[in-house]
This record gives C-alpha cells, structure tokens and sequence, in this order.
C-alpha cells in the first residue's frame, strides 16, 4: 500500500532539502510542487520562468489532483509530495486530501520573507503562504486527521535525525541514515523553475546549520512579517515535539 505524504510548505522554507532527504530513501519517490503551473496559469503571476513551468505541468487542478492521489512512476511505497499551500486556490475542491497524509513544515515570517524578497522584490502576504497553509491545516484537522505533523524548520535543523526519527515513528516506518546525506547537484525529479530557486539545495549534501540569528527587514518587509506571524504561531504550537 502505498504511502502518499503531502509535504506542505510556504516559499523559502527547507521544502526542497526535506524532498532531498526523503529521496534519498530507496522506497520513495519525490513530486516537486505539482500544482505550480495550474497556480500560475490562474493568477498570471510574473515567477522566473513562468511559460517553462506552465509548459511542463497540466495546468488542470483536476488532472493534478489525480497525479496526486496515484502512486510514483516506479511505483515505490512512499509517495512524497512537496506542495506550496499558495499553489492550491479556492476552487480546488479539498475532498481529495483524504487520500494523503499530510504534514506541515512552517518558519518564522522574518527569515521567510528576507529569503523570499531575495528572488522577488515585493512579496504580499499571499506569495508567502502562511494564511494558506493555516487554513489547509485546519481543514486537514477537522475532516481527516485531527493532529497532522507540523515541523518548525529552525529546531529541525538544529536536530534533524531526531525529528526525523520522530516523524517516521509516527509515520509507522522505519527511519533510514541515508535521509540525513545526499549527493550534490540537480535532480531529473527537479522542477523546471528549479535553477531559479536551488542554488543552495544543488550545492548541499545535507541539512544546513541553523541560522544564528533573524535576518534585519526594512520597515515594509517587518510589516509583512507581522502580518504572518499570527498564522505562523498557530502552527507553531501544534509543532512535533522531541
């Protein structure tokens, strides 16, 4: 039977390096954010590569969401599926998450929009994901699961077997070394838009200290920041404990 985990996340989180570890498992295959090009065929957003992204992607949710509920190409017993809670709009009918399991990565606002504003230099509070990723939380919550996983990127980097072992335990299954090292470099599993966004992933081989300190915002991006951290602690407090 297969494992199909939805990985949901906001931009700039440690999204791509958790698909790495989990990749890295010989009985898992990876989904790099299936529903980026229906997101920016319906909002005609200006992303880094946009046309290449909806070029590679149906841009259907309802073929997604099919993609979603399947199993891997080699069909492997673990199905991982990193997806942005922004990606998926109102219309998207929530009915088919009963078929996953679902967990949360979340990071503080201050260090996701000082990344973020990196590559796009005016960030709202919709690109970010926080009030997204709440509500698909409480959804998950109420109609399926009524404690789905929620991971705070700072104290899993700060001890990342431990959070590891923790999440596979409650997974029921069996944590692998093998998650915690990776090769460098691209993947065929990679989205197209990925040159654009995981330069520090390509050059990883594993998980990153974590950082020393928050990152100082002008006035505008604090204001933001701001903005999220109510959606954020909400989750925070459900967080995986160790």
């Amino acid at each position: 039977m297969t494992l199909r985990l939805a990985v949901w996340s906001g931009p700039r989180n440690i999204s791509t390096a958790m698909m790495r570890a989990w990749e890295n498992r010989e009985d898992c295959e990876v989904l790099d954010e299936p529903f980026y090009a229906y997101y920016l065929r319906q909002t005609g957003l200006d992303h880094p590569a946009a046309d290449e992204v909806m070029a590679s992607q149906s841009t259907d949710w309802r073929e997604v969401v099919a993609l979603c509920q399947g199993v891997g190409a080699n069909n492997a017993p673990i199905f991982y599926q990193k997806q942005m809670s922004f990606h998926v709009l109102g219309e998207v009918d929530r009915g088919w998450m009963s078929d996953l399991t679902h967990c949360f990565l979340i990071r503080d606002p201050e260090s996701v929009v000082a990344s973020y504003a990196k590559v796009r230099e005016t960030p709202t509070l919709a690109d970010i994901g926080f009030v997204q990723q709440a509500e698909l939380y409480h959804y998950v919550s109420q109609n399926f699961d009524p404690n789905p996983v929620v991971i705070d990127s700072a104290e899993f980097l700060a001890q990342p077997e431990t959070l590891l072992r923790a999440w596979c335990s409650v997974l029921g299954i069996e944590f692998s070394e093998c998650m915690l090292k990776w090769p460098a470099g691209r993947r065929d599993s990679d989205g197209v838009w990925a040159p654009h966004w995981y330069a520090s992933v390509w050059a990883s081989t594993g998980f990153a200290e974590p950082p020393a300190t928050k990152p100082e915002l002008n006035r505008k991006l604090q204001a933001l920041a701001d903005q999220a951290r109510p959606y954020y602690q909400d989750l925070y407090e459900r967080r995986l404990r160790v």
